[in-house]
């Protein structure tokens, strides 16, 4: 969709409020143009001694009146006119946010969090200055241009008023040139806002490791880098939407002198009286709002455009995975993978290739296998975050693609590799599924995940605040919090990515042990590089190089003599050598 397509889609469905905005302002220009020729009668008058004291008193009463209705109205239409175009912000802002929310990892692959923010501040605040502040001083600059005009031809006096516009084709030169520097100045201004954005993202969400690492100064010296730029380019923006002032004042001054120069001839030869002059002069000095109005609405649209070329390509963009499922409502089931193969890209080697398993309700699945085999890749395929390439994903006999994303991933409780706290409470991070849970329920569940004692050490329990990202949390504590989330959900299809490598196997320990507990009618698939972990699950494949190559139970597998055994084998070599 193109800039000035959405500009008049929003313009149009909200034009009521569009329509109040422009009768008022038709309202003020024709104030603003009665007030110079009111003028021009009094001065007329007062030269010819026609006007009493009483007519002079009533006439300066109507041109006060006149002054106050013009403050009333500018008041009331911006008032219309920002309410609607604030909405247009709230509607870009609201379809930004639930597309980012609805796009896969492959679309973040290629984007920086930085200036997606960056986009939903200054760009959509530049396209919001442009539906509200541009349309109306335009209409309003173009509206008060031809009434002024009008009266200065049809009003005062015609060879006045061709010789007062013979600057405007200069000026209007002048502000096409002007215009182009500003949608490039604007453009890479927002772009390297952007990247400041970025850098500022990334370093505070990363803030330990800058710190463990010594870098610090090497962090500030490209904050500042990028902080320069980013002045640099706001103010060549600047630079150029300035220079619409000195386009204006010129072509100001040079009408000024031609009509001042040709109305003094005309009242010398007696075709023009003083107050027609005073008249046109002050009706000249109204063009000064239409020939700035002009600089800022091109300034306001330019800047605009710039924003929309960069928001647009982020809304067109077409979601990693179709939301277009009926299924609103996920009942328990087997759980079918058949002969599923998925790439990341077209030229990439398969990350799956062939995978077929089936898993009964409420029977325990573990994945393993070296690093890269295609684990994480197997269960976002299941949360629908990637769609196969071939093959097929069921869950009670229905094809994943059926089931809407809200009811498919509302059936799912998942605790990723990296486990993602939220700058809140631990009991509100732990009750994010379930928001009215008692604290009790909450607590069980810090318990089944070995975390709530814990939770008690810190400063105030449950009610502590975890900071970004949990930063406050050890890693294993965050993991702990993490898998205690996913069990209050008490949803029927439980996901442990390698949720559990960040505690030690004695914490691992007890929770497998309450995990039996809590699992109990719940299916559940885990992956896991400790193979203790999956030692008592119903069934275990392992996955190399996005194939199956083994699968059976633990007992099974270790007389397979394969990679399941001497792994196992290795790493309960390792543990003893621990232990001792």
């Amino acid at each position: 969709m193109s800039f000035y397509r959405l500009i008049g889609r929003f313009v149009l469905r909200h034009r009521s409020a569009y329509a109040w905005s422009a009768l008022m302002l038709v309202g003020i220009a024709a104030l603003m143009v009665w007030i110079p020729r009111q003028i021009g009668h009094v001065v007329d008058g007062l030269v010819a001694s026609r006007l009493t004291q009483a007519d002079l008193m009533r006439e300066l009463g109507w041109l006060i009146g006149a002054g106050a209705g013009v403050y009333l109205l500018r008041v009331g239409w911006r008032l219309k006119l920002y309410t609607a175009a604030y909405r247009l912000g709230v509607e870009l802002r609201g379809h930004l946010y639930t597309r980012l929310s609805l796009q896969g990892a492959s679309f973040f692959q290629d984007r920086r969090t930085g200036n997606l923010m960056a986009l939903a501040t200054n760009d959509v605040d530049a396209v919001e200055m442009a539906a509200g502040e541009a349309m109306l001083a335009g209409f309003d600059g173009s509206l008060t241009l031809v009434l002024v005009l009008a009266m200065m031809a049809l009003g005062v006096d015609w060879r006045l008023a061709a010789f007062a516009v013979l600057p405007f084709p200069l000026m209007g030169l002048a502000f096409w040139r002007i215009s182009r520097q500003v949608h490039q100045a604007s453009r890479r201004s927002l772009e390297r806002f952007g990247a400041l954005n970025d850098h500022v993202q990334e370093t505070l969400s990363g803030v330990r490791t800058v710190r463990a690492l010594g870098l610090q100064a090497r962090s500030e010296a490209q904050f500042n880098a990028l902080a320069g730029g980013a002045a640099a380019a706001s103010f060549d923006a600047q630079k150029w939407e300035a220079a619409y002032e000195p386009a204006v004042g010129i072509s100001f001054a040079t009408a000024t002198a031609l009509v001042l120069g040709v109305g003094g001839w005309l009242v010398w030869h007696g075709e023009l009286t003083v107050g027609q002059l005073t008249s046109f002069t002050l009706y000249l000095g109204q063009l000064i709002w239409p020939m700035f109005a002009a600089g800022w609405v091109l300034s306001l649209i330019e800047r605009g455009k710039a924003a929309w070329s960069r928001l647009e390509p982020v809304l067109d963009v077409p979601l990693s995975v179709e939301d277009r499922g009926r299924v609103a409502t996920v009942t328990p089931g087997a759980v079918e993978v058949e002969n599923v193969r998925f790439a990341y890209g077209a030229e990439a080697r398969p990350a799956l290739d062939g995978v077929s398993l089936r898993l009964e309700p409420g029977r325990t699945l573990g994945l393993v296998g070296p690093t890269g085999a295609g684990k994480s890749t197997l269960l976002r395929l299941l949360l629908r975050q990637q769609a196969p390439d071939r093959g097929q994903v069921r869950w009670n006999g229905i094809d994943l693609r059926e089931y809407t994303l809200e009811a498919l991933r509302g059936g799912i409780a998942w605790v990723p590799q990296e486990a993602f706290l939220f700058s809140a409470t631990v009991a509100e991070n732990i009750a994010l599924a379930r928001p009215d849970a008692p604290r009790e329920a909450i607590e069980r569940a810090a318990r089944l995940a070995a975390v709530h004692e814990d939770i008690q050490r810190l400063p105030q329990g449950y009610d502590t605040p975890v900071g970004e990202r949990g930063v406050t949390l050890s890693g294993g504590q965050r993991q702990r919090v993490a898998i205690a989330r996913a069990l209050l959900a008490d949803a029927p299809l439980l996901l442990l990515d390698d949720a559990l490598s960040a505690v030690d196997t004695d914490t691992e320990s007890r929770i497998l042990a309450h995990l039996r507990e809590a699992r109990v009618g719940r299916t559940v698939i885990i992956v896991s590089h400790r193979l203790s972990a999956v030692a008592d699950a119903d069934h275990t494949i392992v996955l190399r190089e996005g194939r199956i190559t083994e699968q059976g139970r633990h007992a099974e597998l270790l007389q397979a003599g394969g990679w399941y055994a001497r792994q196992w084998r290795y790493q309960q070599l390792q543990a003893s050598l621990d232990a001792s």
